[in-house]
C-alpha cells in the first residue's frame, strides 16, 4: 500500500469505501453525515492532512488529521473489509502521526464509540490509553 494525500480523482472510490465501512454513511436519513459535504469540509480545511492508502491503483483506505495548534486530532480512519489484517490500519495512523508530528504536535486525540470495542482494542495495540475525560458534542447544523 502507499499512502499520498487525497485528491479529487479519489472522491468516488472514497465515498463508496466510507459508506461500506461507515453504516451511518450509508443511512441517508441522517444527511448531518453526508460523506460527499465530510470531504467538501476536509477540502478547506488542512487538505493537506486528509491521506488514502492506495493498493494496485485502488482506494483501500484513509486517515483524516487535523491541528489546532494545541492538539491533534484523526478521523475516518477506515480500511476496506477485503485488505484488513495486513497492517494497513496502522500504517495509516502512523502516517498521520507522523505528519502531525511534523507540525509540532504534541498530543493527539481521536475518539470512537464505547460500542465499538473491537476498535478499542485496534488503538490500545498503537499505544493509545482511554482518557479519563467526558466527551461532550454538539451540532451546529
Amino acid at each position: 500500500m502507499i499512502i499520498r494525500t487525497f485528491e479529487a480523482r479519489d472522491r468516488d472510490a472514497v465515498i463508496a469505501l466510507w459508506r461500506e465501512v461507515f453504516p451511518e454513511y450509508a443511512d441517508a436519513s441522517r444527511p448531518q453525515r453526508d460523506p460527499a459535504l465530510s470531504i467538501d469540509n476536509k477540502m478547506k480545511t488542512q487538505p493537506e492532512l486528509f491521506f488514502v492508502g492506495v493498493a494496485e491503483g485502488e482506494v483501500i483506505g484513509t486517515v483524516m488529521a487535523g491541528y489546532d495548534g494545541h492538539r491533534g486530532w484523526v478521523y475516518s480512519l477506515a480500511v476496506a473489509p477485503s485488505h484488513r489484517g495486513h497492517g494497513h490500519g496502522s500504517a495509516l495512523m502512523r502516517h498521520a502521526e507522523g505528519a502531525l508530528a511534523q507540525l509540532g504536535c504534541p498530543k493527539l486525540n481521536l475518539q470512537i464509540l464505547a460500542v465499538k470495542t473491537g476498535l478499542r482494542a485496534f488503538y490500545e495495540k498503537l499505544g493509545y490509553r482511554m482518557d479519563e475525560v467526558v466527551s461532550l458534542g454538539k451540532r451546529l447544523n
